[in-house]
């Protein structure tokens, strides 16, 4: 059973503190540091943000028995290092540069409406899906109960950190904080057992 938690678990805190809470709670707030000014702009590509997500996230659920747990988790975590390191660049840029640069404010949203696809096709759903597979029925009520306490700690942790860590060491620095969370998530992924086709 210790090897069963310790992957039930590490899924659902890597689901969190890989920062995707963060930035969808407030993308508002980090799309205004990219440099974007308006209330319809910042509602406007906030919205965006949820639709990618629900449509990756539905995608998501065709694509589970076809390709299999741990390869969308790979694939997932592939493509969020990606995005959050090409976010992190242009931020950097955005933030060292002393006249707005629009082409870098586009880039931006390009990247976290992409970041957020790869999380709604990997780790946001399957977390739950994974995790409530391998425990056996004997122990599955109370072996979830555990999950979702760690997931919604985790999720608290990192959204009531996120302002103040991008305070200390600036968007940038917080995105490549997540990049570098992220790699280790994979790492993560890459040893769990895959547990497509098999039975309880």
């Amino acid at each position: 059973m210790r090897k069963i938690l310790i992957a039930a678990i590490g899924v659902h805190v890597f689901q969190q503190i890989c920062g995707v809470e963060g930035i969808l709670l407030y993308s508002p707030r980090v799309f205004e540091r990219a440099g974007m000014i308006g209330k319809s702009n910042l509602l406007l590509a906030t919205v965006g943000m949820g639709i990618s997500q629900a449509l990756f996230t539905f995608l998501s659920a065709f694509l589970l028995d076809r390709v299999g747990r741990r390869i969308l988790l790979l694939i997932s975590g592939g493509g969020t290092i990606v995005t959050l390191l090409g976010l992190g660049v242009c931020m950097a840029i955005v933030e060292h540069s002393k006249e707005k640069q629009l082409w870098a404010v586009s880039y931006i949203i390009v990247f976290i409406y992409i970041f957020v696809a790869f999380a709604g096709i990997g780790f946001g759903p399957i977390t739950w899906v994974y995790s409530s597979e391998i425990f056996p029925l004997r122990l599955r009520a109370q072996a979830l109960g555990v999950c979702v306490t760690v997931n919604r700690i985790s999720n608290v942790l990192v959204v009531t950190s996120f302002i103040s860590v991008y305070k200390k060491i600036k968007m940038s620095g917080s995105l490549f904080m997540y990049t570098g969370i992220t790699a280790l998530a994979c790492w993560f992924y890459f040893t769990l057992p895959e547990n497509e086709g098999l039975g309880l």
